[in-house]
């Protein structure tokens, strides 16, 4: 592929990059009336969370071996547990009350530090997920290089911090 089809992708990169936050914030204050609340999910996708981690890490290790095919697929499992996450995460805020933190003190701002840098990340590391995987796909490796080095940690950081945030609000559900 060449460097007009990364063009092509752009176009696309930029369209999900600020629909896919905008969908979800106006879906956030949509409920559905006379549903059951999927009360069952936020364990689910705290370990879909936790399991995107474990594979971005294999991920990291494989290509740092040399395995390029592995790597390749675990990235794209990485991209799908994270779609399965976000899905999951509209319904049971489409059908559930959102759960109030209770604790105090200290540990009261350390969960707030963590949601709200998990919130601003998950947000901003959309187009960098993105646009690193339209330049391996593109076989624009040398830029795919260049941009995975941000955004490996900041989508460790996602995926970590959701299930930190899942452990400190469970005991509230």
């Amino acid at each position: 592929m060449s460097n007009s089809d990364e063009k092509k992708y752009n176009k696309l990169i930029v369209v999900l990059s600020v629909a896919i936050p905008i969908v979800v914030a106006a879906l956030f204050g949509v409920k559905i009336p006379n549903v059951e609340p999927l009360t069952f999910l936020p364990p689910i996708y705290a370990s879909i969370n936790g399991l995107t981690a474990i594979i971005l890490i294999l991920a990291f290790i494989a290509i740092k071996k040399k395995n390029i095919v592995l790597h390749k697929n675990l990235m794209t499992t990485a991209i799908m547990c994270s779609a399965i996450f976000l899905l999951m995460y509209i319904a049971y805020h489409m059908t559930s009350d959102s759960t109030k933190y209770g604790g105090e003190g200290l540990l009261k701002h350390v969960y707030y530090f963590i949601l709200i840098t998990h919130i601003v990340l998950s947000v901003a590391v959309v187009p960098f997920v993105l646009i690193t995987y339209v330049r391996a796909i593109t076989k624009n490796f040398e830029k795919h290089k260049k941009i995975a080095r941000i955004t490996f940690p900041l989508w460790l950081y996602v995926a970590v911090s959701g299930v930190l945030v899942y452990i400190m609000i469970s005991p509230y559900y």
